[in-house]
């Protein structure tokens, strides 16, 4: 359970900031007197801290800087009288995390507060690069000793203490984000901050909102000037994945700033200067992209200063025993199922055979949903889950096996019924990345469906969806989509 520390001298708002995070799971300790609040902090480091300006005998903004000598990683919201605080601007600037005013908009402050704490997880969490290792609350680590696998591992040595822009390439689940924190993490910038966004999770203008900042009054709902990403993680090291989906316009921004190590707030004049590292991240063909027009050769010219790329599991099945051990004894400490011994041999030619479209991120799921069916101290083939073994359910609950389908599982058919049931098994199944899996199953409907539509005319599938043919193409193969004609979708309210 994350915790957090919350310094103000108005009990009202410890009591109020209090039961708010107690109702999301958040163990929060107040203080009214800053250096009982300080001490506490230099005693056991919280995951975030909620800080406010004004403070009896003190400053809001000299305890900030004297947080920052504690730990820089530490993420710090501040609390402002109002929405034009300079304080709190200036703060900004020196690193804190975001700030809020008040009144406290409570919802609004867990929000930043739960953004806070998979910050502060990101840049705490150690990445161990090797060739094997055990599961452990404290880390993750990258598990191979395949060939491939290998060089990975020396590409990130060679690069982490280097100065320059790094992409990463690879398909999705493959582990992008563990190389772009092994780099952080063994750099000259591991003590300063490190953030990460997702290019493809946000409309253009939010995007360019989230990196570049804005001012109060840039477009409809801006009430109040936001400090980017560029600017907090000064100094830092910053991650764009999906940097594929980014338009051409922000596209262009980003060129300038890699450029010139400056640029300006959306809506803004001011011009400012920043010097981050970025990391690029993308499972698609930029080449291809650039040549049809879709991203911006110069950029990737930039971007491209390093290139890691990452070998699908298909690939480096060498590594299935050792990744198997990793996740089976990490899915046993997670769920406390300490009774199991293993996996059948019969099993692990079943885990074996498949193709793992969804990468060691899938392999990851189907170990802690196997350990969670599990009736006995070894997991044998009828506690792997149902597509694993090929078979599929309809609607109505007949199952068929691999190969009895026209199309590819899931493809065809999705009902309100079936996301709910999903979903819900996959809370019950304690999942720990059912975003990325909802999303997954979502897209795999809607392209097949799509593309069902359109008789597999990717240009009109493109059309329809409002993205690039390029997008289209990377999910066909992402998810080994194939179209037979001869099969309607059923659709379900």
């Amino acid at each position: 359970m994350a915790d957090v520390v919350v310094i103000d001298d108005d009990k009202t708002v410890l009591h109020m900031v209090s039961r708010s995070l107690e109702k999301i799971d958040i163990d929060v300790a107040g203080y009214q007197d800053p250096k009982e609040g300080l001490a506490a902090i230099q005693e056991s480091p919280p995951d975030a801290v909620v800080l406010d300006i004004v403070l009896p005998e003190t400053s809001g903004l000299t305890l900030f800087t004297q947080l920052q000598e504690i730990d820089k990683r530490l993420p710090v919201i501040l609390i402002t009288a109002d929405n034009s605080s300079n304080v709190a601007i200036e703060a900004m600037r020196l690193g804190a995390f975001d700030y809020i005013a008040k009144p406290l908009d409570l919802p609004a402050l867990n929000d930043l507060i739960t953004k806070a704490i998979d910050t502060r997880r990101l840049m705490k969490t150690k990445v161990a690069v090797g060739s094997g290792g055990e599961a452990n609350e404290q880390g993750e680590a990258f598990i191979g000793s395949s060939s491939k696998m290998l060089e990975v591992f020396k590409a990130i040595g060679r690069v982490a203490s280097q100065d320059v822009t790094v992409l990463i390439r690879g398909e999705s689940g493959t582990g992008k984000e563990l190389v772009a924190r092994a780099i952080y993490q063994h750099s000259h910038r591991a003590q300063n901050p490190f953030m990460a966004v997702n290019c493809a999770a946000l409309p253009d203008t939010l995007l360019e909102s989230e990196l570049f900042g804005h001012e109060k009054g840039a477009f409809t709902g801006a009430d109040r000037r936001r400090i980017g990403k560029f600017e907090q993680c000064h100094n830092g090291t910053l991650v764009l994945d999906e940097v594929g989906d980014m338009s051409p316009l922000l596209q262009g921004k980003v060129l300038r700033l890699l450029q010139e190590q400056r640029f300006e707030r959306l809506g803004g004049n001011e011009t400012i200067e920043t010097n981050v590292r970025l990391i690029a991240a993308t499972n698609r063909d930029l080449e291809e992209m650039g040549e049809e027009g879709e991203f911006r050769s110069d950029l990737l010219y930039r971007l491209n200063g390093v290139t890691i790329s990452l070998p699908p599991l298909r690939v480096r099945k060498d590594d299935l025993p050792q990744l198997m051990e990793y996740f089976l004894a990490q899915a046993r400490a997670q769920l406390g199922k300490h009774d199991i011994e293993g996996i059948s041999p019969e099993a692990f030619a079943v885990l074996s055979s498949h193709n793992w479209p969804g990468n060691v991120r899938e392999l990851q799921s189907v170990i802690q949903r196997s350990v969670l069916n599990a009736s006995g101290p070894v997991i044998v083939p009828s506690f792997l889950p149902d597509e694993i073994r090929g078979i599929s359910k309809s609607p109505d609950g007949k199952t068929s096996g691999a190969g009895g389908g026209s199309t590819t599982e899931g493809e065809t058919e999705l009902s309100n019924s079936q996301l709910a049931s999903f979903v819900e098994g996959r809370l019950s199944e304690g999942s720990k990345d059912l975003y990325n899996e909802t999303v997954e199953m979502m897209e795999r409907y809607l392209f097949a469906r799509v593309l069902q539509e359109t008789d597999g005319n990717q240009s009109k599938a493109a059309e329809i969806l409002g993205i690039t043919r390029g997008k289209v193409r990377d999910r066909i193969a992402a998810y080994s989509i194939t179209v037979d004609k001869s099969v309607r979708v059923e659709e379900n309210d």
